[in-house]
């Protein structure tokens, strides 16, 4: 990917709520510091293309990359022995129970190349925040009345902006992921913004689109 977006300068963001152009993100993806995590700057920021993720020792980083990795509700892939999980009665899905909870669990989940958790007190304080507002939601499953996966993220309406999952028992998180997506495509939701690329998101019918295409989308 060519990469002359890095002679644009990074933005030092105030207290103005604004953003600037997605375009002048660097080859990373990264498109600005500093800022607040509020809701006004969230809601701006998702409906923008734009995400923040940092750690716990480092100002509020806010992203835009390029390509984005999306699924398009339709394409949600089912192998065959999810089929198998979907028909049985093992697993229960529920929306919008224990959305702290399901938080907590995607901050505890270890993660490859990763030294700790994105989700970190601030983040989790702001999705709450924004969950209570009815734009972030939750999906949780359940197994024997415990809670054994799940996946929260921001909703727009017509895209819903997945932020994290968590499995505790085999193929639960799927089993929410691909749940969801069949529900967001009965009611006409143009794509699940993925941020960026994983082999799993991949292995579940995700795919890289350019960030024109995306925020056209948007």
């Amino acid at each position: 990917m060519e990469n002359n977006r890095n002679n644009f300068p990074l933005h030092f963001l105030g207290d103005r709520l604004e953003f600037p152009p997605v375009e002048t993100a660097n080859g990373d993806g990264l498109l600005a510091v500093g800022g607040d995590l509020s809701p006004e700057r969230l809601l701006l920021a998702y409906k923008s293309g734009i995400f923040p993720w940092f750690n716990d020792d480092t100002l509020i980083l806010w992203w835009s990359p390029d390509p984005r990795m999306v699924l398009f509700p339709k394409k949600v892939k089912v192998s065959k022995s999810m089929r198998k999980v979907l028909r049985d009665s093992k697993f229960k899905l529920t929306q919008n129970t224990c959305f702290d909870e399901v938080m907590e669990q995607c901050a505890l989940v270890a993660r490859k190349g990763q030294d700790g958790t994105w989700i970190t007190s601030k983040m989790k304080a702001a999705y709450a925040e924004l969950h209570k507002k009815g734009f972030a939601r939750s999906y949780e499953v359940w197994e024997d009345e415990k809670l054994v996966g799940g996946l929260y993220g921001v909703d727009l309406g017509h895209v819903f902006c997945g932020e994290s999952m968590f499995s505790l028992q085999p193929n639960a998180s799927k089993f929410a992921f691909i749940k969801m997506a069949k529900e967001l495509d009965t009611k006409g939701y143009r794509l699940i913004d993925c941020q960026v690329h994983t082999e799993h998101l991949e292995s579940l019918g995700a795919e890289l689109i350019p960030r024109k295409k995306f925020m056209e989308l948007l």
